[in-house]
């Protein structure tokens, strides 16, 4: 091959063909990132989880899983404790835990706590008035899974009506 000075060889065909391979090749690798990225972007995510029914206590206040509930808000003789939520769905919320119940001997203000393990199932939830996007539950059902306090029965179910 002839070359004059201060000018370049010309190309062989084949080394043209492998640029032009090489060229087209990161090409459709740029654009198929682009496509990938724009449709992950474009991608529409999951709509957020709608708010959870709630248990509304003594003092107004929504609560989801609480670990205690106040059942008697007037004089505060029995709550329930040791809460562990097995479920709280939009229908259903059951928990174990434990009853702790004044007794009242001779009289509640000199009376005992006695502690009775329960089983506490959460139901129909409604519309709560206070905060119409919320829903609360609006029964609480307690089984008592050993002995229940006299003359309490094994098995209560309770409006709810905070």
């Amino acid at each position: 091959m002839n070359v004059s000075p201060g000018e370049r060889p010309a190309r062989a065909p084949r080394s043209r063909a492998r640029t032009t391979t090489v060229l087209c090749a990161a090409a459709v690798l740029a654009a198929s990132a682009v496509i990938s990225a724009s449709a992950h972007a474009g991608a529409v995510a999951p709509a957020p989880a709608a708010d959870p029914v709630v248990v509304v206590d003594c003092s107004s206040k929504a609560q989801v899983r609480p670990e205690e509930y106040l059942l008697a808000c007037g004089d505060g003789n029995n709550r329930l404790v040791g809460l562990h939520w097995d479920t709280w769905g939009p229908g259903t919320a059951t928990a174990t835990g434990t009853d702790m119940v004044n007794d009242c001997r001779p009289y509640c203000a000199a009376g005992r706590f006695r502690a009775y393990p329960v089983t506490v199932t959460l139901s129909h939830p409604e519309a709560w008035p206070d905060q119409p996007d919320l829903r609360r539950f609006t029964t609480v059902r307690i089984l008592y899974t050993d002995t229940a306090p006299d003359p309490v029965a094994k098995d209560v179910t309770y409006r709810l009506v905070y």
